[in-house]
């Protein structure tokens, strides 16, 4: 595994004992630069005097949750990096879920309870892999596509897009 050490990570979780558990997590990696916020607002505020290179932030917390916290790293005009990679770490792995944190710019994904492969392998993946980003109109963050294809040729990308795409040969 390629060196971690340089890394500040901001891990953001309300429950002390899951912070304490995921600080053990990537301290055992060898992450020495590891900051802790208790809520997305705490870890906004967090960021404006610490640029972290990554964020792990737990789903569901209030004032700010996971889901608004990644937007406004995303969109927020003041933003201090919109590129920041953000790993959520969550107990609600519904598809909706998933999909609502996806949608709102989340790097990647890791399940609770997390285990030491899963977390690690997901901090490589972002640091070691990163997925390029996309901006429409309703949407700023990483490529949601987890697959390239090299035979695409166009906006139309699955095989039953070609049912809906124009049918060139009536003219």
């Amino acid at each position: 595994m390629a060196s971690l050490s340089a890394l500040k990570i901001l891990l953001v979780d309300d429950n002390p004992h899951m912070r304490t558990i995921a600080t053990a997590v990537l301290q055992s990696a060898g992450i020495r630069m590891v900051r802790e916020a208790s809520d997305g607002a705490a870890a906004l505020e967090m960021l404006r005097d610490y640029p972290a290179d990554l964020v792990i932030i737990d789903f569901k917390m209030f004032p700010l949750d996971g889901v608004e916290f990644t937007r406004m790293v995303r969109n927020s005009p003041d933003t201090a990096n919109p590129y920041l990679p953000i790993i959520m770490m969550t107990g609600h792995s519904e598809k909706r879920r998933i999909v609502e944190a996806r949608d709102a710019g989340v790097t990647e994904f890791v399940v609770k309870p997390i285990t030491a492969k899963a977390i690690l392998d997901r901090i490589q993946a972002v640091i070691f892999h990163p997925r390029p980003f996309v901006k429409t109109d309703e949407y700023f963050g990483p490529d949601r596509r987890r697959t390239q294809s090299a035979d695409y040729k166009g906006p139309m990308r699955r095989a039953r897009d070609q049912s809906r795409a124009p049918d060139s040969s009536a003219a």
